[in-house]
């Protein structure tokens, strides 16, 4: 009985019980505790007898919705972490629900092991925020110890959002497997860059989370868009440039991610003002966001596309070159133009773009992306 009650506990919210009890059962395999419910009221009167660490909800169901359920769980048990499943056609709703308190969503039909993950970083996610929540309480009483253990927390949570952060990209990746890799290899490239120009360790990590999410936003544009073969339509482009402004409010919320928030914002910003959403000029343009344009290009040019194989790198640096003082920024041209062509090849080499790692060992033991980048 004591080893039941130390397990975390989850509560299974949807209409079909099938869904819950099959689930519940990986869960109970992986170490869980957990109870199904049928529809929103059913949990939340579930919730008002029993304590639970999580919930993961569907959204469409009848009565009140999964964005009901997590509206009415902010109010009441606000340290309960909240998982959204919804289907292919509701990702932006899906967006709506981790801006309005959500710490994860999954996509139907989705993978048990994926499912339980979730539920364990979301739970880990929490406790961690609560334990922050707990040290500033008692910080009048104990103010120089306190602080050290706030500092340490900080620090654990910033590393919980970049697991996060990392399963988001990695999951946009899956959704657009035509650029797989592509956001991992621009983050190196771009910390190369910033390097050589001299930027701050804390630049540093602003720009490798704005260019490894430049693209976040797009989880809010329609698959018929995103994955579509043949040329955009007028009105598809004007729907798939809105990617920079989602992805900007997505980010823009959480506090430390709020400077990486500006790249993403900017990322298709040209050096002469020609570029959107907001047609900056010169150095108008975040400088992260100035480098990042030079890697990106650098990437999308050396990358096999269904319609061109990649190009040597001499032919995306001699682009580089053409277009300096009109998509890209002279100064940060000449830093880029200062480093050997074989730094980018070692990079490419190193990335896998298929998993989502970086090899940074001889013995090929594989390292989280962001968090080996902001280590090193």
């Amino acid at each position: 009985m004591a080893d039941e009650e130390a397990k975390p506990r989850v509560l299974l919210v949807d209409d079909e019980s099938a869904v819950w009890q099959l689930l519940g059962e990986k869960l109970g395999r992986s170490g869980f505790a957990w109870h199904g419910c049928s529809s929103a009221e059913e949990a939340l009167a579930c919730l008002e007898h029993e304590q639970f660490d999580a919930v993961l909800s569907d959204l469409k169901m009848p009565g009140m919705s999964g964005l009901g359920l997590l509206a009415e769980m902010q109010k009441r048990y606000p340290h309960v972490a909240f998982v959204m499943a919804t289907g292919e056609d509701d990702i932006r709703v899906a967006v709506e629900a981790m801006k309005h308190g959500s710490d994860d969503y999954l996509v139907k039909p989705f993978h048990l092991d994926a499912a339980v993950e979730s539920v364990r970083r979301a739970i880990r996610k929490r406790n961690l925020e609560a334990e922050l929540e707990k040290y500033r309480q008692q910080l009048e009483e104990m103010v120089e110890q306190r602080t050290r253990q706030l500092q340490v927390a900080m620090k654990r949570i910033e590393r919980a959002y970049d697991d996060t952060l990392e399963a988001l990209g990695a999951a946009l990746d899956l959704r657009d497997t035509e650029t797989a890799g592509h956001s991992r290899r621009v983050s190196l490239y771009c910390l190369e860059i910033a390097r050589a120009i001299g930027c701050t360790r804390e630049q540093l990590k602003t720009i490798i989370r704005g260019a490894y999410l430049h693209d976040i936003g797009k989880i809010g544009i329609p698959d018929s868009i995103l994955l579509k073969q043949g040329k955009l339509t007028q009105e598809e482009m004007a729907i798939m440039q809105t990617h920079v402004r989602i992805g900007y409010e997505l980010l823009s919320r959480i506090p430390f991610l709020s400077p990486a928030a500006e790249i993403v914002l900017a990322h298709q910003e040209r050096y002469d003002g020609t570029g959107y959403p907001q047609g900056l000029v010169g150095e108008e343009i975040p400088l992260g966001a100035r480098i990042f344009a030079i890697a990106d290009t650098l990437d999308a040019m050396t990358s096999d596309r269904p319609y061109r194989q990649a190009l040597p790198f001499k032919a995306a640096r001699d682009e580089i070159v053409r277009e300096s003082g009109k998509q890209f920024d002279p100064d940060v041209v000449r830093v880029f133009l200062s480093l050997p062509e074989q730094t980018w090849e070692n990079i490419r080499r190193q990335v896998a773009p298929a998993r989502g790692r970086i090899n940074h060992s001889a013995s090929g033991e594989e390292q989280p992306f962001i968090k080996e980048m902001l280590v090193n």
